[in-house]
């Protein structure tokens, strides 16, 4: 938990959302050791990517079926501070995606998520927070991809330049919007 927390304080944060993010994180995650799990109710950390083609013109998103809408790939932590590891597991579990590639060790972009009571698997979720740390994946286009039927009705290559358009969740997208600026600006 000490190198997560680290990676956190050694962030530079773009913007206002993500310097009042990282301060409440860091806070949080001194206060609480359960936090890489969902033993801790109030908010767990999370990691997701965003996954670009070499091109940068276009974003790999599943439709996720609890949002109902195109969603970047992420999961829980649960219990591992490798969050590269838990990413790598995501992408391979939610698209079918093996071959992938970090193009920065560091973390891409931080937030912190609120997400509504919710049924899964029959049991009920009461609503928290995710504590999110992203990361900058590259996949070909040419990779095979596929559903996860369980956590998502559709997987696919989204265009950046229009993505916005077919996301359904309204708080995601000022951090899309985000993250999409970051990478036109990479030298990568």
């Amino acid at each position: 938990m000490k190198e997560l927390y680290n990676q956190i304080f050694c962030y530079v944060p773009e913007n206002e959302q993500e310097e009042n993010d990282k301060r409440i994180m860091l806070t949080y995650l001194s206060l609480f050791s359960n936090a890489l799990t969902r033993e801790n109710e109030m908010f767990h950390v999370t990691t997701s990517a965003w996954i670009v083609n070499p091109e940068r013109t276009k974003v790999l998103m599943i439709y996720h079926n609890i949002y109902n809408s195109w969603s970047w790939v992420g999961g829980h932590a649960d219990g591992n501070a490798n969050l590269r590891e838990v990413i790598q597991k995501e992408i391979a579990e939610e698209t079918g995606v093996t071959k992938m590639k970090f193009l920065s060790k560091d973390i891409f972009g931080l937030s912190i998520q609120t997400v509504k009571a919710h049924w899964k698997n029959g049991k009920y979720v009461s609503a928290h927070l995710h504590y999110d740390l992203q990361f900058l994946v590259e996949v070909s286009e040419k990779e095979e991809i596929r559903m996860k039927p369980d956590e998502n009705k559709g997987v696919g290559w989204l265009e950046i330049d229009t993505l916005l358009d077919k996301v359904e969740e309204e708080h995601m997208k000022p951090i899309y919007e985000k993250l999409m600026k970051k990478v036109k600006r990479l030298k990568i």
